[in-house]
């Protein structure tokens, strides 16, 4: 195939990045891609500790994405081996390993999800068990001597637990060195991850170095504020936004994010050309309003499609500025005479994605019925012959519940 001149995929691979190691060395592999016509191998790995994916993670899928439309190969590498041990990065103790069936299930959600922002068609998807598991001990003896205790306690996470006097198990020092023998393996140009995930991506050079490779360029993205402007998003801190939530959802909960973020979210999680990015930051500050609509637009159309996105529109204005109750509001019917929890009540819906999320949404005053707030996790509803009520959660999702 016919690459782009290596400055214009420069200006495509720059695009919301935080630092790549070196760049000029993936400017030579660029020119010698584009003099050879040979594609370059980019390494993405997951662990599958997570089922779900959202915007968060788009971020760095979405660079893999835009290195598969420039011609190279993406590799996508199910760390199902590395789930094993657990990556400590950015964790202040040991991170739990999940059992093998809880990875074979994450994975495969996982791979569904994220092949709507990948190219299924031109991904190669590869398990990291298939080559880490045949390890011999002698030759994880012989990986660990590549590297010194003291240059894993250079890594940030273990360095301030270490100074706290908490404990690190040493399984966790070979995750670093698991995740640079996938990069050994793979041969690759390049790998993604996160600003998190540096001092893994330096280890993958070295580990190259040492096996005579040429090394891999390390490619840093940041990682995305959340809904609520201040934290990293992540289901933990509930300030995300679901890759499969309903186009209402993502819709309203874009429009939910400060005006600051506007423009990192255009630049980081939606398509519009690098050369249109510096238009919308202009409008986002002199019209953050429309602006963020436009953004909530783009992205429910990425995910649902532009008459999805339109609809979702029109149920904000109806719901959230006029206050009125949906005409597609769905109504629940439960036995006169029955005893139901509230919070029973609120998962026939489908509205929350657990009961901890119902509960979190009613300390908060996000759930009520005919308009009275319901603060109590335990409150139930004895149904009668006209028991009838509007049941909201959250600011957008409205139920009409009665009795049959």
């Amino acid at each position: 195939m016919s690459f782009l001149p290596v400055e214009e995929q420069m200006d495509v691979i720059r695009r919301g990045t935080v630092e790549i190691v070196p760049e000029e060395e993936l400017i030579e592999k660029l020119k010698k891609s584009r003099e050879t016509d040979t594609p370059l191998k980019i390494k993405l790995g997951c662990d599958p500790t997570r089922p779900d994916l959202h915007l968060g993670h788009s971020v760095i899928l979405r660079k893999l994405r835009q290195f598969q439309d420039l011609g190279h190969e993406a590799i996508l590498i199910i760390g199902d081996f590395t789930a094993l041990i657990g990556d400590p990065t950015g964790q202040n103790k040991t991170r739990p390993a999940l059992t093998e069936r809880e990875i074979i299930e994450n994975a495969q959600t996982y791979l569904d999800q994220a092949t709507k922002i990948l190219d299924p068609d031109s991904t190669t998807i590869v398990y990291n068990s298939e080559w880490l598991g045949d390890m011999r001990f002698q030759d994880v003896i012989k990986l660990t001597s590549k590297l010194t205790v003291a240059r894993m306690i250079e890594r940030d996470d273990f360095s301030k637990r270490y100074n706290n006097n908490e404990p690190i198990s040493l399984h966790e020092f070979l995750y670093p060195l698991a995740q640079g023998q996938d990069s050994v393996h793979l041969k690759s140009d390049v790998e993604l991850g996160g600003t998190d995930q540096k001092f893994n991506l330096l280890v993958g050079r070295e580990l190259q170095k040492d096996d005579g490779q040429d090394p891999q360029i390390a490619l840093m993205m940041p990682l995305l504020v959340g809904t609520d402007g201040t934290k990293k998003m992540s289901k933990s801190y509930d300030n995300y936004i679901g890759i499969t939530e309903s186009a209402n959802d993502m819709y309203g909960k874009v429009l939910s994010i400060p005006d600051e973020l506007i423009y990192p979210w255009f630049e980081l999680v939606t398509d519009v050309p690098v050369n249109e990015l510096s238009a919308y930051k202009e409008k986002a500050e002199k019209n953050p309003r429309d602006t963020k609509h436009e953004l909530a637009r783009i992205i429910t159309a990425m995910y649902h499609g532009e008459e999805a996105a339109s609809g979702a529109r029109e149920h904000f204005e109806q719901t959230v500025i006029g206050n009125e109750i949906p005409d597609d509001a769905p109504t629940l019917e439960y036995e006169s005479g029955k005893e139901v929890r509230l919070l029973d009540i609120i998962s026939d819906t489908g509205f929350t994605e657990s009961n901890g999320q119902t509960k979190r949404l009613m300390k908060q005053g996000g759930v009520s019925i005919d308009d009275n707030k319901i603060t109590n996790k335990g409150y139930s509803i004895t149904f009668s012959d006209d028991t009838a009520f509007t049941l909201k959660v959250g600011k957008r999702n409205f139920a009409h519940v009665k009795s049959k």
